[in-house]
């Protein structure tokens, strides 16, 4: 726990819990807004391009919900610098 609060640069067990808390509800919401989006877009189960295209959408609702969440957390900080860094390791700059 040490070793991830240095690396993150937190001082608290509470904003580490916080970031736990909330990269778990951003998980779990990425994940169900791809399911009615992939269906409003007329994408089926049946087609062979289903997965990688959900997967490919659930990155950037991921992103946008976890910038969300985070600031609703109190985290907004911490979740903006993460996502830099997250885009920056994907080469969007």
């Amino acid at each position: 726990m040490n070793k991830l609060k240095e690396r993150w640069g937190i001082t608290s067990n509470r904003q580490l819990i916080i970031i736990f808390i909330v990269f778990a509800i951003t998980g779990s919401l990425a994940t169900m807004v791809a399911k009615p989006l992939t269906i409003l877009l007329g994408i089926s189960p049946d087609y062979w391009l289903f997965w990688p295209l959900r997967i490919l959408m659930i990155i950037p609702i991921y992103q946008l919900i976890l910038i969300a969440v985070g600031w609703i957390f109190g985290e907004f900080d911490f979740f903006k610098n993460f996502v830099k860094k997250m885009f920056q390791r994907f080469s969007f700059r």
